[in-house]
């Protein structure tokens, strides 16, 4: 698995019934509707707990900041 961390969007269509995703580093994906659904929703889940994570490391930095203090 290729483990670089991209910060751009794939970029998706729809073409013949099939959703088609295009990402970084030449990564294209032909998905039926109900994978690609399907997809959306675990990527929304992950970036939100992603994002969730980024909130915590943040705030646990902050708290540490204000200790020392």
């Amino acid at each position: 698995m290729d483990k670089k961390l991209h910060d751009e969007a794939s970029d998706v269509t729809a073409e013949h019934g099939q959703v088609m995703v295009d990402g970084p580093d030449g990564v294209a994906v032909a998905l039926t509707p109900d994978a690609a659904a399907e997809t959306s929703d675990r990527l929304l889940n992950g970036a939100v707990e992603a994002q969730g994570q980024i909130l915590a490391k943040a705030r646990a930095a902050e708290d540490r900041v204000r200790k020392s203090d």
